[in-house]
């Protein structure tokens, strides 16, 4: 091939991309950095000969060599097109990088109607549970306990690309020298601090009953800056959870295992703890009342929406033990 573009709408995403093709192309970093010629999209954009005369350079150091145009838009096409015309087999590679080029786009027609290139989209979905486990694979990390294994699938499903990734090297770091699996103990305390650890703990106040925390939960996430819809959101997906584990004929450890994507950590602890105490009427009731919310919030109107909502997680808290 000639070249490749990478496009999708998260740039964090398209950037880990780059990165493994790259490195696939020259290897890792170190000496194969000088056979990388880079160039920004802007530098392109003001003079087109940049690319072909890079593609052509003749390098200092012996191997595969790649031209990486980062941050690229629809008006590199002519010249990233005129360069592909001119390109031979002993050229170096072309990598060209850009965060949501449109299919109708300049830049995808070309790399996805031209032979000899290739044009890879990225989409926002999370990664699955075999490709969690082979990224822990590839950061080193063999042998996983089961509710750790469960908990990495569930934070694929909330973090960013960037995010995870990072979370990998440092549970490699931790791992250095272990003979020992994994365990969810050190997924815990190693994973990013958010925002949905707040939410987990008003999840967790409300299943546990913990009437008076709710309030101030739902203050520190206003001040993070979610709202009560997206609240409402995380709370009905909740307990339409907890009420598919309570239901389970196998019981309430079957009932885990069988929720899709995996949950793990805290949340599951909490899900644990509430299908083994509330009943499933109760459950029942709670996921009417925030399918109401839900409605009532969303057609706007009436009321102070985070009081509204802070009554209802509030009675639903008080009648765990009804």
């Amino acid at each position: 091939m000639a070249g490749v573009l990478v496009t999708g709408e998260d740039g964090a995403r398209v950037a880990e991309a780059r990165v493994q093709l790259v490195r696939a192309l020259i290897g890792p970093e170190g000496e194969a950095e000088m056979r990388l010629a880079r160039l920004a999209g802007a530098e392109v954009r003001r003079d087109g000969a940049l690319v072909l005369d890079a593609l052509k350079a003749v390098g200092f150091f012996p191997g595969p060599r790649v031209v990486l145009v980062e941050e690229a838009t629809d008006g590199l096409a002519p010249a990233l097109s005129a360069a592909l015309d001119a390109w031979t087999a002993e050229d170096a590679k072309l990598v060209v990088t850009g965060a949501g080029l449109t299919a109708k786009g300049a830049l995808r027609k070309l790399f996805e109607g031209r032979r000899g290139v290739v044009a890879i989209t990225l989409y926002d979905d999370p990664p699955t549970e075999g490709e969690v486990a082979e990224m822990l694979r590839e950061a080193g990390v063999g042998r996983v306990e089961p509710a750790a294994r469960d908990h990495l699938s569930a934070l694929a499903q909330s973090l960013s690309p960037g995010d995870f990734r990072g979370l990998l090297e440092r549970l490699s770091l931790y791992q250095l020298g272990s003979d020992s699996p994994l365990d969810d103990l050190a997924v815990t305390a190693l994973a990013p601090q958010s925002e949905e650890a707040e939410i987990d703990d008003l999840l967790a106040a409300v299943t546990d009953g913990r009437r008076d925390r709710v309030a101030p939960l739902v203050a520190r996430l206003a001040a993070q800056g979610l709202g009560p819809v997206a609240i409402t959101i995380q709370a009905l997906r909740h307990f339409r959870a907890l009420l598919s584990v309570a239901g389970d004929t196998g019981g309430v450890q079957a009932g885990l295992a069988a929720l899709r994507p995996p949950v793990g950590g805290p949340r599951r602890q909490a899900l644990q703890r509430a299908a083994e105490s509330w009943r499933r009427e109760r459950i029942e009731d709670g996921v009417r009342a925030l399918v109401e919310l839900d409605l009532a919030l969303r057609s706007g109107g009436r009321g102070p929406d985070r009081a509204l909502m802070e009554r209802v997680l509030m009675r639903m808290a008080t009648s765990r033990a009804d």
